[in-house]
Order: structure tokens, then C-alpha cells, then sequence
């Protein structure tokens, strides 16, 4: 039996906009640190996205000092503060796991036209 008193309704963040694989996004999400909190930018390429409900997520990644790192951010996280979507890219794959092994200039991805309205 279900205890409809404890059923949370979820709400998806309004500063998330509709994201793809390829695009590339600044995420800025609080972080606490030394018991202050403060907003910190990440920005990089989604390679992966996740759609599972109440467990949706959406993983970005970004070269730095010729090493790889991706994140993983939850969609329905109060921690994420809000999504820019800086490019879209032109990609055939849902999940673009394959940039993990490309470097430099291989690693591009082409951008997608944008429409004429």
C-alpha cells in the first residue's frame, strides 16, 4: 500500500533547458565549500543523457590540461542553478562515449545550422 502523504510531485527546473547530445552547455551549480556557498561554472560537451524520471541526468564533459573529465548532474537537482546551451552540435549518436578516445582537433564535433526564423 502506497502512503499517498509522502508521494513528492516532481517539479523539473525551469533554468534547464532541452539539451542534446553534442550540445555544449555551462553548467552552474552550487558547491559548498569551508561552509560557504558558492556558484561554480562548468562548461563542456553532453556525451550522455539519461532519462529514467525522478533519476534523469545529463553528463558533461571538458578537456583541461590534456585530461578528460565529465560530471554528472541530475536534472531534478536543487543544486543546479542553471543550464546555458553555448553551441549545438551535428552528432548520429545518443551517447557520444567515442570522444573519450579522440584527441585535439579529431575531437570536434561540426555545429549544427541554425534555423531561419
Amino acid at each position: 500500500m502506497i502512503d499517498i502523504a509522502n508521494v513528492v510531485e516532481l517539479v523539473p527546473n525551469p533554468n534547464i533547458p532541452p539539451l542534446n547530445p553534442g550540445d555544449t552547455v555551462r553548467v552552474h551549480s552550487k558547491v559548498v565549500e569551508s561552509g560557504r556557498e558558492r556558484t561554480q561554472v562548468y562548461e563542456g560537451v553532453v556525451i550522455r543523457i539519461r532519462r529514467a524520471g525522478s533519476q534523469s541526468s545529463f553528463t558533461v564533459r571538458r578537456v583541461t590540461h590534456s585530461v578528460g573529465i565529465e560530471r554528472t548532474y541530475l536534472y531534478h537537482s536543487p543544486r543546479l542553478e542553471k543550464v546555458e546551451v553555448t553551441r549545438r552540435a551535428l552528432v548520429r549518436r545518443a551517447k557520444l562515449y567515442y570522444l573519450r578516445e579522440l584527441r585535439g582537433k579529431a575531437a570536434r564535433l561540426k555545429e549544427k545550422p541554425r534555423d531561419r526564423r
